[in-house]
């Protein structure tokens, strides 16, 4: 069944939510490979097809297809993985499941500890944002760029 195009129906609420994606992709301190390994990560978790092709996409500009591969099990992985990329991927796993995790004193500490204030704010904003773009791209069941 085709579904509703989500931007086209609510262009400005996608203005919105895209004007969001460009100040944590293009006006914080984040290093862009960082944040899109986080959004690919917040897209496996939420089953996002769209997000997970684009994002990976994405990543296979600067990072090998082994590690993006990983990216799913990068805490058995450690030396695949920086100390901040493992401490973003823990964060965006606790974020993104916070009703089950209720964000632990335990993550934010050590989230805290690998990123400055406004670059864990930053971080949080981007987690929010790839879960918000994920809740609109399942359900719309927006297309990937995958090929058979």
């Amino acid at each position: 069944m085709t579904r509703l195009n989500w931007q086209e129906t609510a262009p400005d609420g996608a203005k919105a939510l895209f004007g969001i994606h460009h100040y944590v992709t293009q006006r914080t301190a984040l290093p862009a490979e960082l944040v899109h390994l986080v959004f690919l990560r917040v897209s496996q978790i939420n089953g996002c097809a769209h997000c997970i092709d684009l994002h990976t996409r994405d990543l296979r500009k600067t990072m090998s297809v082994d590690k993006i591969t990983l990216v799913p099990v990068w805490d058995e992985v450690h030396h695949l993985f920086s100390d901040q990329e493992r401490a973003a991927l823990a964060w965006a796993e606790e974020v993104t499941r916070v009703s089950e995790t209720h964000a632990s004193d335990e993550a934010y500490a050590a989230a805290s500890a690998a990123f400055a204030p406004k670059d864990l704010v930053d971080l949080t904003i981007a987690i929010a944002a790839m879960n918000a773009f994920n809740r609109l791209g399942v359900p719309f069941r927006v297309p990937v760029a995958a090929k058979a």
